[in-house]
């Protein structure tokens, strides 16, 4: 098995999810089950699935959540820039949150990438 908690890329997923609860916070009320919603589950997605990698027997399988991981990654910034648009998000919180999901998904991706070439 493997240990997520020494994973770069697990520590700033985890940090991440903090940031969009934080910055869903002040999301319009009427927005508590959408928008704000699924980028809460996105962001939670992408550590547990990390976490859930860990967690398998086989190479194939902990690449598998890597990439579900990811997928989630990707969702979760179109999100953040719908939110954006609809001026749900703006100044702070965004220069706060985009440069960390930027920076999570180069190094999730460079472990993808390093996990196929062995």
């Amino acid at each position: 098995m493997r240990d997520h908690t020494k994973l770069k890329a697990f520590a700033l997923a985890d940090e991440l999810v903090v940031l969009a609860y934080k910055v869903t916070e002040k999301f319009p009320k009427e927005e508590v089950y959408g928008l704000s919603a699924q980028i809460r589950r996105a962001a939670v997605s992408v550590p547990s699935n990390i976490v859930e990698g860990c967690a398998r027997d086989t190479k194939a399988d902990y690449l598998r959540f890597l990439y579900m991981a990811f997928g989630s990654l990707r969702e979760l910034r179109y999100q953040i820039s719908l939110s954006t648009r609809l001026n749900f998000l703006r100044g702070r919180d965004l220069a706060n949150i985009e440069p960390k999901i930027i920076e999570t998904e180069k190094v999730l991706s460079g472990l993808i990438k390093a996990l196929k070439q062995k």
